[in-house]
């Protein structure tokens, strides 16, 4: 079956295969939170974004090829919940934003900055700092030499809105990152994995960019 991003808590992980590379989407927790296993198809190197729930069920679906690191998106605790003990099982190395990172259960062993990149294997991440949500929140962006490019937004976007701010300075400074540098950096067709929930693409919301800017959410 086609990857559709739709998946529920206790349901299993929706699969999809690039040429390069694999996308394993766990929904996970009380908060309907969204996990993320990318493998290299050529290494089987594995990276885990967000090991925010369920130890149990993130350990599974790692299975015996292991881990080479866990990115955490921001620092907020729904995003965090397993990783020392997927950390702890798996050895892997854990990713951070240095501005979030004092706030995880472990240390960072390999903090990363705005243009930084995180390599799966062959292929890359680069790291786009979105700075309101929480002043570390980061973003990752997987381009698709054969394809489009796929964006993991941590809570900094989702189809309908920017993430949760909690001041009018803290929206102006989301809203800003996200217009520049995603909205005006990417195309369309890129695909976007939030922190929770389901999937949408950039032309899906390009759109509402005015809405969100004139509510201030």
């Amino acid at each position: 079956m086609s990857y559709s991003g739709d998946t529920r808590v206790g349901g299993p992980a929706d699969l999809r295969q690039l040429p390069h590379l694999t996308i394993a989407k766990l929904a996970v927790g009380p908060m309907d939170n969204n996990a993320y296993l990318l493998r290299c198809r050529a290494t089987g190197e594995g990276v885990l974004i967000d090991a925010a729930a369920e130890p149990d069920r993130i350990l599974e679906l790692i299975g015996e090829r292991g881990l080479a690191r866990v990115v955490t998106t921001h620092r907020h605790r729904d995003h965090w919940q397993a990783l020392a003990e997927v950390v702890g099982q798996t050895g892997a190395r854990t990713v951070a934003h240095p501005a979030d990172g004092d706030e995880l259960p472990v240390s960072v062993d390999e903090p990363v900055e705005h243009g930084g990149r995180i390599p799966v294997g062959e292929s890359l991440l680069t790291v786009i700092h979105l700075r309101g949500h929480t002043p570390g929140s980061i973003a990752l962006r997987y381009d698709d030499p054969d394809g489009h490019t796929h964006l993991f937004t941590g809570d900094s976007l989702f189809p309908g809105g920017v993430g949760r701010t909690l001041s009018d300075e803290d929206f102006r400074s989301l809203f800003t990152d996200v217009s520049e540098r995603v909205f005006g950096e990417l195309g369309d067709d890129t695909w976007i994995y939030p922190g929770h929930g389901a999937d949408t693409t950039l032309g899906a919301e390009r759109p509402s960019l005015p809405e969100w800017r004139e509510r201030g959410w």
